[in-house]
């Protein structure tokens, strides 16, 4: 999941007459974030494991929080960088749209193309991958414009992760628009209650006519779930900036919702007190200056996109090739844990090359061209 892109550039608050608040990279925030990409990879590599790793606990099978969590922070990270400026009217609703799609977009098709070539060389020389159903080019052309999470059947498989990127889409949409509405409203902290409200709402609005939470919604209808926890995420961005917690207050909810996140899925499945919890980690952490810079956290937030991209190919390649190995030679278990773990330094490996390689220098050159074309035209000489 978020699976956002880097942190854009700091802004302070939305509403006139806040005080600044800009974004200080290197944070707690940053070390969640790539934590929540870390249990992703976990989350989808479990399912590869000698023994599926939720056979052991049932936490193991709950990644799908950290994609939760990636979602609310999306929300947030860009009401602190962004809010201002929309709501001031110096960047516009397509102008942020653009923005965005061009931070993701481009790493989301490079990767797609990497895994068409991984298919195609399967299928060159009859070595067919570990789900082949998986890679129907119907939906790899459902996937290639990001709309396979906009309702549409028959979008899963490929970089299936990406049905996030899909749903994120539509929340860069709106995003303006609901900037703005929730900016009129003179309470910080009662747009974050409508916020959460709209959420257990949602929540048992899609029990009622879809027969699923909105945790479990299919993810070709990804954008119902991600809307909500956007919107959660872009309340909580306005309270840190317009009417952020004491340090200490903040302090004592972040460690005490840690502690209750943890706790909870000890005990079992509580998917809407975990996201209540994910929301106030957040609160607190945002509220919080971040005393300390760490250039690790903030190299790890940068790095969780790319993670976020690359793993789904680095598995699929590694554990096909690792269960095939399996099926043709006899492998002591334990062996087979230890060549398991392997994928995990070099699905950071793979994100760190995928990052400094590729989606680094595309950024640089698009960005560049961008400021290519919004640069004024020199005057003409004038005719002798």
């Amino acid at each position: 999941m978020e699976v956002v892109s880097s942190y854009p550039a700091p802004a302070s608050s939305a509403l006139k007459g806040a005080r600044p608040s800009a974004m200080v990279r290197g944070g707690a925030l940053d070390a969640l974030r790539f934590l929540a990409s870390f249990l992703i990879v976990l989350y989808h590599f479990g399912a590869e494991a000698p023994v599926r790793l939720w056979l052991f606990h049932p936490v193991f099978a709950r990644g799908y929080l950290a994609t939760d969590f990636f979602l609310m922070l999306s929300g947030y990270v860009l009401g602190r960088a962004y809010g201002r400026g929309v709501a001031a009217g110096t960047v516009s609703g397509p102008e942020f749209l653009r923005r965005r799609l061009t931070r993701i977009w481009p790493g989301h098709l490079m990767m797609l193309g990497c895994f068409a070539v991984f298919v195609l060389l399967a299928e060159a020389v009859d070595l067919p991958s570990i789900h082949p159903e998986q890679y129907r080019w119907t939906a790899f052309l459902m996937q290639a414009p990001l709309i396979s999470a906009w309702g549409f059947e028959g979008g899963d498989g490929w970089n299936m992760p990406t049905w996030s990127l899909s749903a994120l889409a539509v929340c860069y949409a709106v995003f303006p628009l609901v900037w703005r509405g929730q900016a009129k409203v003179r309470s910080a902290w009662l747009v974050l209650g409508v916020a959460l409200a709209l959420l257990v709402g949602a929540d048992q609005l899609y029990r009622q006519i879809l027969a699923r939470p909105l945790y479990d919604i299919p993810f070709h209808q990804g954008v119902l779930r991600a809307v909500p926890l956007f919107v959660v995420g872009m309340a909580l961005a306005r309270v840190t900036t317009a009417s952020p917690l004491s340090a200490k207050a903040a302090k004592v909810l972040g460690w005490s919702a840690g502690a209750l996140l943890v706790g909870l899925q000890i005990l079992g499945r509580f998917d809407t007190a975990s996201i209540f919890a994910i929301a106030a980690i957040i609160l607190a952490c945002g509220s919080r200056p971040v005393a300390r810079p760490s250039a690790t956290m903030e190299w790890g937030a940068k790095l969780s996109f790319s993670l976020f991209l690359t793993h789904a190919l680095t598995g699929a390649i590694l554990y096909g090739a690792l269960h095939h190995l399996i099926t043709v030679t006899p492998i002591p278990l334990g062996v087979q844990w230890v060549m398991w773990a392997t994928g995990f330094p070099l699905a950071l490996a793979v994100a760190y090359a995928f990052d400094r390689y590729a989606d680094q220098p595309v950024q640089a050159w698009l960005q560049s061209q961008i400021r290519a074309r919004r640069a004024p035209r020199p005057e003409p000489a004038p005719s002798a």
